[in-house]
């Protein structure tokens, strides 16, 4: 009777096996971790708004796996617009010189201004010598809390920080529109997509937006992501910034990865991991949802 009993059980337990849904033959068993990226040579000709990207960048790289990811080389101006990097004398021009060599696959670029015809002038140089190569531009905030279409007009050492969502909305609208223009031509005229813009102006409208609203733990005011009037960034504007550009340069989320050491080194203990998540979360919401930057958001499971 026991082994009756027995084999009814085990009968049992192979049918309801069989009703359970099985994976086909070559068919995912489930979500699979993507694999990590290939290493790129990145060159940054920037400002003083972009210029320490390159040291977080690389260390999110090295978090995320990312083999090979090399900074090409850094080419800084202060308060610069594009055209004046193309403009420097040949003997100094680093960008120019490595554009040339053709071992450059992101060159990143921080305009104020739209249009700058610099931009148009390096992607014609950097694609007569790689053709396949990727060119990444900064729509940049503004100093002085202005549209940097009218920059450096404005200028002034008591800038008003406290703005309403509603103004924050219009702060920069006209020079996101004007790079948002001139990449559409360059794309036009490259017969495919080759420039893509990094939403920096966006995210900071968004992380200001949620410190109006109360909505940012660890930030109490908007004047604390800014180290001057200039509009120079403090610590979680340069990690915001710093995610957004993993994002286009690579297209991956930067959710998750550990905080980069400028964050770490202000030793605030409310900028804790939670808070470090809050901003690459800003940053990847920001990126994958802007066509221009060429990021392609994760689609709802």
């Amino acid at each position: 009777m026991r082994t009756q009993t027995r084999t009814v059980w085990l009968l049992a337990g192979m049918f309801l096996a069989a009703l359970l849904p099985h994976p086909l033959p070559g068919q995912d068993e489930g979500p699979k971790k993507p694999e990590a990226p290939k290493g790129l040579r990145v060159f940054y000709a920037s400002h003083s708004l972009m210029w320490y990207v390159p040291t977080p960048l690389g260390e999110l790289a090295a978090a995320a796996k990312i083999q090979n990811h090399k900074l090409a080389g850094l080419q800084s101006l202060g308060a610069s617009k594009t055209l004046q990097h193309w403009n420097l004398p040949e003997e100094k021009n680093k960008a120019k010189q490595a554009l040339k060599k053709g071992e450059v696959d992101v060159f990143v670029m921080s305009p104020i201004q739209f249009p700058d015809e610099g931009i148009d002038n390096f992607v014609k140089l950097g694609r007569e010598n790689n053709p396949d190569m990727k060119f990444v531009v900064q729509v940049s905030w503004s100093g002085w809390d202005i549209d940097n279409q009218d920059f450096p007009k404005g200028a002034t050492d008591k800038v008003d920080r406290n703005k309403t969502p509603e103004q924050l909305k219009k702060l920069y609208e006209r020079n996101i529109k004007a790079a948002e223009d001139q990449a559409d031509a360059i794309n036009k005229n490259a017969g495919k997509r080759v420039l893509f813009l990094v939403p920096s102006a966006q995210a900071l409208v968004a992380l200001r937006t949620k410190i109006a609203n109360k909505e940012m733990p660890g930030l109490t005011t908007q004047a604390e992501l800014f180290r001057d009037a200039i509009s120079h960034p403090a610590p979680p504007l340069e990690a915001l910034n710093t995610y957004l550009h993993y994002a286009v340069i690579y297209g991956q989320s930067p959710v998750g990865l550990p905080a980069p050491a400028l964050l770490k080194k202000a030793k605030k203990d409310a900028w804790d991991d939670t808070f470090n998540r809050t901003l690459q979360e800003i940053a990847w919401e920001t990126a994958s949802n802007y066509p221009y930057s060429g990021v392609k958001p994760v689609p709802d499971k």
